[in-house]
């Protein structure tokens, strides 16, 4: 296979239930796209079925390769897949979103806008956000929370995104951040230095709840965001 030009992360955990039919349905979506590309299912810590079936899948698509990082640590996979991603362009995608209008206003962004990333956002104007209420309130505060302790500029930080890789890598190997907020800390650098970056409005349905619970995740985002404050403000980390 010649090298790609889009690579498309996905990280997966616990997804049995729906990976297989994603994948399928997400390739049949780019049977008519402009550009060739990859899907780099990157799994981590997952106790079901994800792996066999991700390699299944893999085994009988070319275009599809996966690889584990043998823990549940989202943004240490969605980072390890970017690093390995071929393309000249990457996009980041969630399994229960596969957002292939998102991908043609991003490549566009891209190729003949010359933005350097691009970000899918369920909060900026014309966005639908069908989440429980719950979910978007708890959007809202995080927001906030960035705004106030790291200058955040946008309206979303997780979720789709797409880059030129050249552009990014070095933000991307910058991060210290990982699990839930790696991507806020990506957006976040990608913001004061001063990319060229802009948000586009999506209409997020999700296909199935969230593989990890709101509540179980709290902890773990206040611990990451002590430590992404030290790290933009201060300049050191605080190991957590």
């Amino acid at each position: 296979m010649r090298t790609p030009d889009v690579s498309i992360v996905i990280p997966v955990y616990n997804e049995e239930g729906i990976i297989s039919a994603a994948l399928a349905d997400l390739t049949e979506k780019l049977a008519d796209v402009d550009w060739t590309y990859e899907i780099i299912v990157a799994e981590n810590g997952s106790s079901d079925a994800t792996v066999e079936i991700a390699e299944q899948f893999a085994e009988r698509h070319p275009e599809v390769r996966t690889f584990s990082i043998g823990e549940p640590n989202y943004g240490k996979a969605l980072k390890e897949g970017i690093i390995g991603a071929q393309g000249t362009f990457v996009i980041c995608d969630e399994i229960d979103l596969c957002d292939t209008a998102f991908y043609a206003v991003a490549m566009q962004k891209l190729r003949d806008e010359g933005y350097d990333f691009v970000v899918g956002s369920k909060r900026a104007e014309g966005a639908r956000d069908r989440r429980p209420y719950y979910r978007r309130a708890a959007t809202q505060v995080l927001n906030g929370m960035l705004r106030v302790a790291v200058g955040f500029k946008g309206t979303d930080t997780h979720g789709l995104k797409a880059f030129r890789k050249d552009a990014i890598f070095d933000l991307v190997e910058d991060c210290v951040v990982d699990r839930d907020m790696f991507a806020s800390e990506l957006v976040v650098r990608v913001h004061r230095a001063e990319r060229n970056w802009c948000e586009v409005p999506i209409d997020l349905v999700e296909k199935r709840p969230p593989s990890i619970h709101l509540f179980k995740r709290v902890p773990n985002v206040l611990k990451n965001m002590v430590r992404l404050t030290s790290i933009i403000r201060l300049g050191r980390d605080l190991p957590l």
